[in-house]
């Protein structure tokens, strides 16, 4: 088994910066929640993560068969319970490039499908909580 370390760090108000690898994410909470809406709040980011994970399975797909990604386009739509204000259903909606051949429809979302972001949703990790 391997690990992978995330470090998170505390700039001050309500910011959370977090370093993965030699990147640092910047996040923020809205005005709504006391912060200063610098950057995207932690759940923006969540769902972000699975779309663009999708995004890059449906651009390797066709960069793999040489096909056109002109006009190639990836809306996700989450539809909330309103009660409990959990996201109940994500829609991927992918735009196909003009001449899309149809022999690939299937494929792209077989592709879409294998992302690992979706994947550990579905088959979530347990979580720890040490203190140190």
């Amino acid at each position: 088994m391997t690990t992978e370390i995330i470090d998170v760090q505390f700039p001050g108000g309500k910011r959370v910066d977090v370093r993965v690898g030699e990147f640092l994410i910047k996040t923020d909470q809205s005005l709504k929640y006391g912060g200063g809406a610098s950057a995207p709040e932690p759940f923006a980011l969540f769902l972000a993560s699975i779309a663009s994970c999708a995004g890059i399975f449906a651009l390797g797909f066709c960069q793999k068969r040489e096909l056109s990604t002109e006009g190639l386009d990836l809306k996700m739509v989450c539809e909330r319970d309103e009660k409990n204000i959990m996201i109940v259903r994500m829609t991927l909606k992918l735009t196909l490039p003009e001449g899309f051949p149809d022999k690939y429809r299937e494929g792209i979302v077989r592709a879409m499908d294998l992302c690992a972001v979706k994947k550990h949703i579905k088959e979530a990790p347990e979580f720890f909580f040490e203190l140190v």
